[in-house]
């Protein structure tokens, strides 16, 4: 029997950790909380993507008739909704591990809870467009993630991957080696290394992409600021802005079940760099950013 399910008491039967609530389904595999206080990251970093994007839910010449949307890694739906909107005779799915999407939605998306690690029972050639975003630190092999899709995706269909790269970088010498966000940032590559599901990845996805069949292979890459003031555009002040917003409402989860999993730290540890972080955050003389 497939392990694909649109809901059941196990399912919601939440995890609780350090005060911080995790999925149920497939305990463990994903390391953020699926709480309120997550959830409202979430929502905020769609429109951090917005922004990059000029507006835009994608950059793959995808048409304007899509009829399948897969959006893997689907959060609180935000993104597949839009496309419904966006889309409203396209078919939109999106899969999570987690049942947070809301109940109101349009006639043409639907979630399911499914884990994409998993072998995929979707029909060989049947989507038109694969959107995965921010899975880093989530997936154990990419390659056979790819591979998967590649199978799943109509000839001549699309995929599209957007990712960051950590740690931050910083090209006018505000952030020391020793400062709180590069140290937070290094802690967070080094715990997902040690998990097994890595957040260096950026640098390989063209190739997977390539080794596993895709042609037209195209990579953007936009820089993203962390805190706007410091900024010489106003996109790019308004991008860092927001991202600010997003990086303080998400540090604590993104934190958490990593540094106290796999870095042997206690959560007391963990708040005391999270605080120095956002003191860095809100102060704004750290000019850091990462790519994505």
């Amino acid at each position: 029997m497939p392990e694909t399910f649109t809901l059941s008491s196990s399912i919601v039967n939440y995890q609780y950790e350090n005060g911080r609530r995790y999925h149920a389904y497939r305990q463990g595999a994903y390391f953020f909380p699926n709480d309120e206080q997550q959830n409202n990251q979430l929502e905020i970093f769609h429109h951090v993507y917005s922004l990059m994007l000029d507006g835009e839910l994608y950059c793959a010449p995808i048409g304007n008739s899509p009829k399948t949307i897969l959006d893997i890694g689907t959060g609180t739906g935000i993104w597949a909704i839009n496309m419904a909107d966006r889309f409203p005779e396209a078919q939109v799915l999106g899969t999570d591990l987690s049942a947070i999407q809301p109940e109101w939605v349009p006639p043409n998306v639907r979630f399911e809870i499914d884990d994409c690690e998993s072998e995929w029972t979707y029909p060989e050639n049947y989507f038109d467009f694969i959107h995965i975003r921010c899975m880093f630190g989530s997936i154990a092999d990419w390659p056979k993630l790819i591979s998967q899709a590649h199978r799943s995706l109509k000839r001549g269909g699309y995929i599209e991957i957007i990712e960051h790269k950590l740690p931050y970088e910083c090209d006018d010498g505000t952030m020391p080696l020793d400062s709180a966000i590069y140290r937070w940032s290094k802690h967070c590559v080094e715990s997902s290394r040690l998990s097994g599901k890595s957040m260096e990845i950026c640098q390989h996805i063209p190739q997977w992409l390539d080794q596993t069949g895709y042609t037209n292979i195209m990579e953007r890459v936009v820089k993203t600021p962390m805190g706007g003031s410091w900024c010489e555009t106003e996109k790019e002040r308004e991008l860092g802005k927001w991202n600010a917003v997003n990086l303080m409402e998400g540090l604590e989860g993104f934190s958490l079940a990593l540094f106290t999993r796999f870095l042997g730290w206690n959560p007391i540890e963990v708040q005391a760099l999270l605080g120095l972080v956002r003191t860095e955050v809100q102060q704004q003389k750290v000019h850091s950013y990462y790519k994505t």
